[in-house]
């Protein structure tokens, strides 16, 4: 009995000749906790990709970042970790709260290496004071972990860590789309402040930021 392929996995499987190699690899690398060695690999990670459902069965994928180990294994099946300061959308947050259906990849790009984690999820709140800056927290429970092959993915060099990842104190500077002047009265009373005394620029003036890589 699998609890990771339903019956259209099988048929492709099927059209394909896969259905013994696809039962293999569940049997070889899905588990349903984590083991040792991924508890290593997510203390050094500082981002991952989120996918998240909504109630009609919508999908949608998040970049998340942060300091390495910003991720934290409160057990072998259970995470937690923040989600910082965005555009005021919540589109992954609110469909956590509907579906509580979560995927989670991590990739290590100069390794390169990656690990895919499913499961479900909820909001929290108790704990925030130990992540600063964060707006929610996100506690996940896993049902599925494996390691996937890295032959596809290009290997790259870091060169820095993101500016706006919120310091140890919760401190981020202001982001440059906040200071856009037709945005300023749109947002949350909180960032009004900052956002003006960081002074407000044109759309155009944005754009051109955004090319040089300064936002």
């Amino acid at each position: 009995m699998t609890t990771l392929y339903g019956e259209t996995h099988r048929a492709i499987q099927d059209r394909h000749e896969s259905r013994r190699l696809a039962d293999l690899l569940e049997a070889a690398i899905v588990r349903p906790a984590l083991n040792d060695d991924d508890v290593e690999f997510l203390a050094t990670r500082d981002f991952f990709f989120l996918a998240t459902v909504d109630p009609g069965g919508r999908p949608t994928v998040s970049y998340k970042g942060g300091a390495p180990g910003f991720v934290r294994v409160l057990d072998m099946s259970t995470l937690l970790f923040p989600l910082y300061d965005g555009n005021g959308m919540f589109l992954s947050a609110g469909n956590i709260d509907a579906t509580a259906q979560i995927g989670l990849l991590f990739i290590d790009f100069e390794t390169p290496h990656r690990l895919r984690l499913q499961g479900e999820a909820r909001l929290v709140e108790d704990g925030l004071a130990e992540f600063p800056g964060a707006a929610l927290l996100v506690r996940a429970t896993l049902s599925h972990v494996f390691v996937n092959c890295g032959r596809y993915i290009h290997p790259h060099v870091r060169t820095a860590r993101a500016r706006h990842v919120p310091d140890a104190a919760g401190h981020q500077p202001v982001p440059a789309w906040k200071r856009i002047d037709i945005v300023q009265d749109s947002l949350p009373p909180r960032d009004q402040s900052p956002s003006r005394e960081a002074g407000a620029i044109t759309i155009d003036e944005y754009e051109a930021m955004r090319k040089r890589g300064e936002v």
